[in-house]
């Protein structure tokens, strides 16, 4: 027969469950009480609209249905999550210390006169999951299941109806039960039941439309023998104790003809099926087994719907034609032995359903309501939670770290990569070794020096212009007065020049002695660059990686295998490099799920243990702890493979040899930036010492050059007197003062004595004869030790000239003091061998009054740099 002709499809019989009833109760004034005592007033201000919410939630809870089941069911929903905020924060007991002004009454959902009251919120939740699944299991008969697409949503609503229930039986029947005063209908037995029957209705709805849909009799039959498995499982509970004698009958005979209706519809499936492979004694034996489960299920029927036992009746219409049909067929073709019904196997069964999973859908911890009240139980338990994350990511973390580490050391053993980049011509200097080499490039490397002794000899030649200059000052001063003193006889009294600059004489010639031994100490460094400029001229190559030997392939090879163990080789490198990023990852994981990684909120919405939940949040952890000790072991085996590669690389390209070779260039290396920074050192300190040679000189120059310009005043008022005393004349003022008057005195034209003219004094004239010169505004000490200064601190000049029209040059300007410390007489900068300066530091002692008896203190043969 057609599957067409079954009539168990005809049936759109289903249950649904009507919502418990409540009594009025007023959450808002014990909870706000509870607020302003345990926290603060100003506490449940702030928490004045979470409170007026709870209160308009349970108001909504206790009026009559609303008609939308979809707008009852999510009132439901969010009274339930603020119940779960309520639990965690709002002890509600009968003990004194708690919320003990609130009772919960719930009457029995199928026995309206029984009702379970407790001061207990377990019964208050435990009553909201009953009436979501009754709201759900509501929802599924209010579609139009003669459509695929209501038969669809029909089936979604009683799976979202068995997960309620599966819910309430596995969290909060057992503990609404614990009082005294309770309901069967929150049972865990009556939870269950509840379940199993949502899921036979939704089983149910999936069969019709595979009807529907023409499906083979065998899927029809499986799905169809799991249609009657939940309804015997809902009647094989609702027979048991507590829930027996406490429905009506026509809840136990409905769910009986169920049972038995879809038992013998997968007979009949399941026979035409059977019939199909020609297997008549099989199918005679499941249509009797048919018959035979309705025949039983009718004895049963009273109080039964009538579109029930009407589909029952076509049903086994049915079954029996196609009985008579096969027994003549075995009768007169197959003549098969029928085996008993108690003898065949179970019926294939098939489930296409299961309950909704509510955990995400009852979730409370992403609700704000009460967020900022925070138990201390709570508090203590995020932290301890907080130190087991803390410890699993410490752990994992430092498996990341150590097996970074244990490559970059392997790796560094087996002087890999650098072997691979030798070969391939990519080779690079270690790192530290590099940045000198670019450093001494980047100022000029070994062809640089050149262009900088250049310079010494520069200073040189400035310095030796500057002495010859000054020089050429005193000797002219000295003949002109040789001159005077030969053609005037006695009459010209004033000092010889040789007794007045015999000290400015000597300091020139210890100038001159210094310039001839810096210039012998310049002369080593020229040779010293000439010598060793093969050595430094390996860092002229640029890139420096230029003078590094290269790896080559071996020059005769048997098996040419060469490219094979390269590749390898890199292709083993790739994989370690891949395993790397893999850890920089992981470890970039589990810092993001640290972050992410907060639980309070589900710790304020936990009612059981916090043990179950540590255990239960810290196994997000275990995935990637696992995926970290399998890159771990991966690394482990590819550096073993890796090792074994190397050495076979290292054999076939004679990797020792290469390794020396290289090592003997990095020592080249070393010692050529070793050798330029010593030359170049020694040769700033010339600069130095030639610079600073070279403001000594000026300054003498200066002092030289207002020596002869007074010379040369003096000279010319001593030629006056003389031309007046050959000429007659004589004054009477001189009688008692003697030839010149003292300083000070009046005069029509003052004169300083012979006495007076002395070795000039620390003053500055601005003069265009020194073009090297610039008066330093900050002492310049020498390299090295450092020397006690040029002269003692002087007094101002002994002589003093008014200006006067007669006067042929402009009075000299104070010059500025040297300043204390300031050795003009600088000794030459050091020798190749050692410091430049070396000397001791000079011994102060009393010094004689300026101008021109000071002792130097500058001795230029106290330097190392001079000893010969």
């Amino acid at each position: 027969m057609a599957a067409a002709s079954s009539s168990a499809t005809a049936t759109n019989i289903m249950l649904a469950i009507y919502e418990k009833k409540t009594n009025s109760i007023d959450l808002y004034r014990p909870l706000r009480q509870y607020i302003s005592y345990t926290y603060s007033e100003r506490e449940a201000v702030n928490l004045e609209d979470d409170l007026s919410t709870v209160k308009d939630l349970r108001s909504d809870i206790e009026r009559v249905a609303d008609p939308s089941p979809t707008t009852r069911r999510d009132l439901l929903i969010s009274y339930f999550k603020a119940l779960c905020l309520i639990e965690t924060r709002f002890p509600i007991s009968p003990d004194q210390d708690h919320i003990n002004s609130i009772q919960f009454t719930w009457f029995d959902a199928f026995k309206q006169k029984q009702k379970a009251v407790q001061q207990n919120i377990h019964l208050e939740k435990a009553a909201i999951l009953f009436n979501l699944g009754a709201v759900y299991s509501q929802l599924g008969l209010s579609y139009d299941r003669t459509t695929v697409e209501g038969r669809r949503l029909a089936s979604h609503a009683f799976i979202a109806a068995a997960g309620a229930f599966a819910f309430l039986r596995d969290n909060a029947s057992t503990k609404a039960s614990m009082g005294n005063s309770t309901t069967v209908d929150l049972s865990v037995e009556c939870a269950g039941m509840l379940e199993r029957l949502m899921l036979a209705q939704a089983q149910e709805c999936v069969f019709e439309n595979t009807i529907a849909k023409g499906s083979t009799p065998g899927v029809c039959s499986k799905i169809s023998r799991q249609v009657g498995l939940y309804y015997e499982e809902a009647l094989a509970a609702l027979n048991a104790a507590p829930l027996k004698d406490h429905f009506e009958k026509a809840w136990i005979a409905h769910v009986q003809l169920k049972a038995a209706l879809f038992y013998a519809e997968a007979c009949y499936r399941y026979g035409l099926e059977l019939h199909e492979k020609e297997e008549i004694a099989e199918e005679i034996a499941r249509l009797k087994s048919g018959v035979s489960a309705l025949a039983e299920a009718k004895k049963s029927s009273k109080g039964a719907p009538a579109q029930i036992l009407d589909a029952i009746s076509k049903l086994e219409v049915n079954l029996n034609r196609n009985l008579d049909r096969a027994m003549k067929e075995n009768d007169r073709v197959y003549l098969m032995r029928v085996p008993s019904p108690s003898s065949l196997a179970s019926l294939p069964a098939f489930s296409m359903v299961k309950p909704m999973q509510m955990n995400d859908v009852l979730d409370a911890s992403k609700e704000k309501m009460f967020a900022s009240l925070v138990p201390d139980s709570s508090a203590k338990a995020l932290s301890r939670y907080t130190e087991m994350v803390d410890d699993v990511i410490r752990t994992q973390a430092e498996k990341l770290q150590q097996g970074s580490e244990l490559t970059r050391v392997r790796l560094k053993e087996m002087d890999l990569p650098d072997s691979i980049l030798a070969l391939e011509g990519n080779f690079s200097l270690p790192e530290d070794l590099k940045n000198e080499v670019e450093k001494v490039q980047a100022s000029g490397g070994p062809a640089g020096l050149e262009a900088e002794i250049q310079q010494l000899r520069d200073l040189r030649r400035v310095n030796q212009e500057l002495l010859l200059q000054t020089e050429e000052l005193l000797q002219k001063e000295a003949a002109e007065d040789a001159q005077f003193r030969s053609q005037f006889g006695t009459r010209w009294t004033r000092p010889q020049s040789g007794t007045l600059t015999k000290n400015l004489q000597e300091r020139l010639n210890k100038f001159a002695a210094n310039l001839k031994q810096a210039g012998e100490s310049d002369v080593r460094i020229e040779r010293s660059v000439r010598e060793h400029s093969a050595l430094m001229s390996i860092l002229n190559h640029r890139p420096i990686e230029a003078a590094l030997p290269s790896l080559s392939r071996p020059m005769m090879s048997l098996d040419a295998n060469e490219d094979a163990i390269v590749g390898g080789l890199k292709q083993s490198l790739r994989q370690l490099e891949t395993l790397g990023a893999q850890r920089a990852g992981l470890e970039d994981m589990l810092k993001e799920m640290k972050r992410k990684d907060d639980i309070l909120p589900k710790l304020m919405t936990s009612t059981g243990s916090y043990e179950d939940l540590f255990r239960k949040e810290i196994a997000k952890y275990d995935h990637i702890s696992e995926e970290i000790a399998q890159n771990i072991e991966a690394q482990e085996q590819l550096l073993m493979q890796i090792q074994a590669q190397n050495e076979e690389f290292g054999a076939v390209f004679n990797l020792e040899d290469y390794k020396a070779s290289r090592e003997k260039c990095y020592k080249q290396i070393q010692a050529a930036l070793a050798k330029c920074k010593e030359i170049k050192d020694n040769i700033n300190e010339g600069l130095k010492f030639y610079v600073t040679l070279q403001d000594a000189i000026n300054n003498i120059k200066q002092q030289c050059s207002d020596f002869v310009m007074t010379r040369n005043i003096q000279c010319r008022e001593m030629m006056e007197d003389v031309q007046r005393q050959m000429a007659g004349f004589s004054f009477q003022e001189r009688k008692s003062a003697g030839p010149y008057p003292s300083v000070g005195q009046p005069s029509p034209t003052p004169r300083p004595s012979p006495q007076q003219i002395a070795e000039p004094q620390s003053t500055s004239h601005p003069s265009s004869q020194s073009p090297y010169y610039r008066p330093p505004e900050q002492p310049m000490h020498g390299y090295g030790r450092p020397a006690p200064p040029y002269t003692a601190p002087q007094q101002p000049p002994p002589y003093h000239v008014p200006p006067s029209a007669a006067a042929p040059y402009p009075p000299p300007h104070a010059q500025q003091r040297a300043p204390a410390g300031h050795e003009y007489g600088q000794p030459a900068y050091p020798g190749w061998r050692g410091p430049y300066y070396n000397a001791p530091a000079e011994q102060s002692g009393s010094l004689p009054r300026p101008p021109y008896t000071v002792p130097n203190p500058y001795h230029p043969h106290q330097s190392g740099y001079y000893k010969q």
